[in-house]
């Protein structure tokens, strides 16, 4: 029996909308896997455990007020589950190939009278399959999708069984549920409060019921709102880089090989700053050589990056949608020794800390989706003339899976970029190593590869300097 229509949060909503002539945004991701798999195989794997998720059955219908989801009555798998051959052109190589054909599905509309989500299987890639995913970002964020894409690798987990909606669940106040829910210990820890006095205050929040007036903890949380949000609305355009100007709408993507996690780790360690801090600092390295090395001057020169910051406990990823603030975070491109940019990066990073912008560019996206598209653009693209590039970091498995028996070698994924942004830099962990992945406009950079390239020379420079440095 088919399910009711549920209507789509504001969140998602926005999402939806989003879709642009030079911007789709589809969350694009490729597996390489070794030796190959049938299709047959995949379809049945598929069909056995992604669709337990019943949002992969279900179609977007819009109407005046926003979205909904609905069963799809005329659901084929065979429709998102697709076989193809890599096409190469004289004289290219297998990767080449493989990056020319997702650079061309990253700008492929889906199918809108479907469930927005396609797979795409090519057979004898580097001795195996290749397998291209595409999903809707209204579908889920990138935390909740990974979560849900493994459940099709061998052993991969259901979803739980769904429990019935309430008569309150039906009735609970959407801005309570969008904006104030998130302020609880997840978000708490997502930004780095552990143990801060901010944590009980966000508790609080949190509680609408709860008494507020004429606490210490109340004027200290409306001091740091006020501040952030209007650190968010006066926050200065943009270095004016090449990489930053009117984008055409075709994309390419790049991606290199991994880096191994342990010695980012111990770099980490041996500087007295996070993981996050050290690949940072390579991403801002490499973008900086990448532009010098194009005859640009970036002396004192930084660009900002808007970065994702997840909003809900990892268990509860099986639920989708999109649950995530986002941060400005500005790069240091201009800073050529390794050591001082790490810093530079760990300063800044640690501006964040304690910072409501998170939340506060969710509370933005929910009341987006109450708008007419015309209005959601102008408020989003506020982001967009601020921002040079939108990058994530999404933590995967520490250990190889296996996907119909074979073996998943490398994962990568990119994510979209909004209003006329045209970087997307993606930093996954997999396997004991550590993937970067870049999408960009071809009018803004015709080859991403340049700056994936210098990635790896830069984390070595890095380990280099410091395994020079003295020890104590």
């Amino acid at each position: 029996m088919a399910q009711p229509a549920e209507r789509m949060s504001r969140v998602d909503t926005a999402w939806l909308r989003m879709d642009n002539d030079v911007n789709l945004m589809t969350i694009v991701g490729v597996w390489l896997i070794e030796p190959g798999i049938s299709y047959e195989a995949l379809c049945e794997r598929v069909s056995t455990k992604l669709l337990k998720y019943g949002r992969f059955r279900q179609r977007v219908v819009e109407d005046a007020m926003g979205a909904s989801w609905v069963d799809d009555a005329d659901f084929d798998i065979h429709h998102h589950v697709r076989h193809e051959a890599l096409v190469r052109l004289p004289k290219q190589g297998e990767r080449a190939a493989l990056q020319a054909r997702v650079g061309e599905l990253s700008m492929t509309p889906l199918d809108r009278s479907r469930p927005l989500w396609q797979f795409q299987l090519i057979d004898d890639y580097e001795g195996g399959s290749a397998l291209i995913a595409r999903v809707h970002h209204c579908i889920a964020d990138g935390i909740a999708l990974i979560s849900v894409m493994l459940s099709i690798t061998d052993g991969g987990a259901e979803p739980p069984p769904r429990k019935r909606r309430t008569a309150d669940d039906e009735g609970s106040d959407w801005l309570t549920e969008a904006v104030m829910r998130p302020l609880t210990d997840v978000a708490v820890k997502a930004i780095g409060l552990y143990g801060s006095g901010l944590a009980k205050s966000m508790k609080l929040l949190a509680e609408p019921q709860q008494p507020l007036q004429g606490t210490l903890d109340v004027a200290r949380i409306g001091y740091q709102v006020i501040a952030d949000a209007g650190a968010m609305l006066l926050m200065p355009d943009d270095s004016p880089t090449r990489l930053k100007g009117k984008p055409i709408g075709a994309k390419r993507v790049a991606w290199g090989e991994p880096l191994p996690l342990d010695q980012v780790k111990a770099i980490g360690k041996a500087l007295n700053c996070s993981i996050n801090d050290v690949l940072l600092a390579c991403v801002a390295g490499a973008i900086g050589g990448y532009l010098r090395d194009q005859g640009d001057d970036t002396t004192g020169q930084e660009i900002r990056a808007m970065v994702p910051v997840n909003l809900r406990p990892l268990e509860k990823a099986y639920k989708l949608g999109n649950q995530f603030g986002l941060v400005p975070l500005v790069l240091p491109i201009g800073i050529v020794n390794p050591v001082e940019r790490v810093y530079a990066v760990r300063a800044r990073m640690a501006e964040l800390k304690g910072s409501y912008q998170p939340l506060l560019a969710f509370a933005v996206l929910a009341v987006s989706g109450l708008l007419i598209k015309p209005m959601q653009d102008a408020l989003l693209n506020l982001f967009a003339k601020k921002t040079t590039a939108v990058m994530t970091n999404v933590p995967g498995p520490a250990v190889a899976l296996k996907v119909c028996g074979s073996t998943l070698r490398q994962v990568m994924f990119w994510v979209p970029q909004s209003g006329e942004i045209g970087v997307g830099v993606s930093i996954l962990s997999y396997g004991g190593g550590v993937q970067f992945g870049l999408i960009t406009d071809a009018q803004l950079c015709p080859d991403p590869q340049k700056i994936i390239d210098r990635f790896e020379p830069e984390f070595e420079k890095l380990l280099m300097v410091t395994l020079m440095l003295p020890w104590e």
